[in-house]
């Protein structure tokens, strides 16, 4: 999987796969923030605590993006999101092999020791992409995600940079 990174072109269609309903009430970008606009994807790209790549099979027509937030140089560490805007995709593994290709970047050119992500309970397709990266589930935060307005625990789980990679063998993915 070849990732790109987000560029202007594409900056309004990455705010809209994280506005739409489906994608939304899974994630959280800070207090009351379950989306992002274009305005604040580029501010992130222009900070260093962020690395935002789109992915697809077709360079030029992006499926999804893949990022890494709060990455701590000094501690080596960085927080893994993602979300798969074309919903044709599902299934095809295209998010797992970005993931697997943005944790490449995160531990051989960051040099970073450990990445962590979370998924909502109930959100199978997240956790199968955290799982076969090699993610391990490190703890729980109970009843601390709405989904459709019922409370939800977040699995919490961490990737470090000695960690065998996840068995993805068969191709499949969410």
């Amino acid at each position: 999987m070849r990732l790109r990174p987000l560029d202007d072109r594409f900056l309004h269609l990455a705010a809209a796969w994280t506005q739409a309903a489906d994608n939304a009430k899974w994630l959280r970008f800070g207090p009351g923030m379950s989306s992002l606009t274009a305005p604040a994807l580029r501010m992130m790209r222009q900070r260093e605590i962020h690395r935002l790549r789109l992915f697809g099979p077709d360079p030029e027509s992006p499926a999804g993006l893949v990022a890494l937030s709060d990455i701590d140089r000094g501690f080596g560490t960085a927080t893994l999101w993602y979300v798969l805007g074309d919903r044709r995709l599902r299934g095809q593994g295209h998010t797992s092999r970005a993931v697997a290709a943005l944790l490449e970047e995160a531990f051989t050119e960051l040099s970073l020791g450990a990445v962590t992500a979370w998924a909502a309970d109930g959100n199978l397709a997240s956790m199968r992409v955290l799982e076969r990266n090699g993610f391990h589930l490190a703890g729980r935060q109970r009843r601390c995600h709405l989904v459709d307005g019922v409370a939800r625990d977040r699995l919490l789980y961490d990737r470090l940079a000695t960690d065998e990679p996840g068995n993805d063998t068969d191709g499949r993915a969410a």
